[in-house]
């Protein structure tokens, strides 16, 4: 290939138009050369970064979807983690690698959303990324325990009304900026407690130290001992039906997806074999059976969509701050 192309690039030389034609034939060259490397695409391993501890349902459900995933895509996917920051370490390390496929990220669209809101010296922001997949969505909720005075979140809110002190357990800067955000439309004052993970508000909850808390997902594994108030996302919760979105109260929601993401401008071709993989690894039984156990929704969502819904996010909670300065 590289004999005639050589070849034919003196030719084209010699012609009048040998310029023009010269700049035709160097682009025709290596747009060949990177639908090649696509083609091929993946001949090394594929890093997924996971910026979050591990044993955490994040970390989990990523070493089981890279085995999946590694099998559509014919090569090896390797899970590393480097948590911090809310996720802010991990994030800052993709978006400065190359943007070459080998390095992509599995983790939660508030790491990509809100971190920069809350840390504004962080050097990255939800354009610092090229948006794959969406994969699943954390079971995000407002909780209590049935022992309360109030069963409902309407109930929540009456028995505040009435002077009635408050703790809340949250678990990083976007969890409490929602709960003020929450607390000021209503004309109430709540006592913010911070816990680190579902891990330390579960036992918290359940020795009585806080009244409600903000979960992830975790609630879902203790059954009746734990009741949902209301759904952090913008849709109610499929285990919980009856208790409404915050979305439906308040006009916002917290962005659940767990998603996989890459460095900016990653080549359009690889993010289609990638997104087409991941669409594939999903229905594989081991990702199913753990989604399962998480009790967490098979929730794919296309590399398009998914950007509209990563800046959707972003001016949401662009409103929220600024209506709790």
């Amino acid at each position: 290939m590289i004999t005639n192309f050589k070849s034919f690039a003196l030719q084209s030389c010699r012609h009048k138009h040998g310029a023009a034609a010269l700049i035709f034939v160097f682009v025709i060259f290596f747009c060949g050369i990177q639908l090649a490397l696509a083609a091929d695409f993946p001949v090394k391993p594929v890093t997924m970064i996971v910026p979050y501890k591990a044993g955490g349902s994040t970390e989990t459900m990523a070493q089981v979807l890279s085995k999946a995933l590694a099998k559509q895509l014919g090569g090896k996917v390797i899970v590393k983690t480097r948590p911090g920051g809310g996720g802010a370490v991990g994030a800052t390390y993709v978006s400065q690698r190359k943007p070459d496929g080998y390095t992509v990220m599995f983790t939660t669209m508030t790491s990509v959303t809100s971190a920069h809101m809350l840390n504004p010296d962080l050097t990255y922001d939800e354009n610092s990324f090229t948006y794959i997949a969406g994969v699943t969505q954390y079971q995000m909720a407002f909780i209590t325990t049935p022992d309360k005075p109030y069963k409902t979140w309407a109930e929540l809110i009456e028995y505040s009304r009435k002077g009635n002190s408050l703790n809340v357990a949250d678990q990083s800067g976007l969890s409490r900026l929602m709960i003020n955000y929450m607390a000021k439309k209503e004309g109430v004052s709540w006592t913010a407690i911070p816990t680190r993970g579902g891990g330390e508000m579960v036992p918290f909850l359940l020795g009585g130290k806080v009244d409600f808390a903000w979960s992830g997902g975790v609630h879902q594994k203790y059954g009746d001992k734990m009741l949902v108030l209301s759904s952090a996302l913008s849709n109610r919760l499929a285990a919980s039906p009856e208790a409404p979105s915050i979305k439906e109260l308040y006009g916002v929601s917290m962005p659940g997806n767990a998603l996989i993401a890459g460095p900016k401008g990653m080549p359009a071709d690889i993010v289609a074999k990638l997104e087409s993989a991941i669409k594939g690894a999903l229905d594989d039984p081991d990702f199913e059976r753990i989604l399962g156990k998480l009790k967490f929704p098979k929730a794919f969502v296309t590399s398009g969509q998914l950007k509209n819904d990563v800046n959707e996010a972003v001016t949401v909670l662009e409103g929220v701050l600024t209506a709790t300065k």
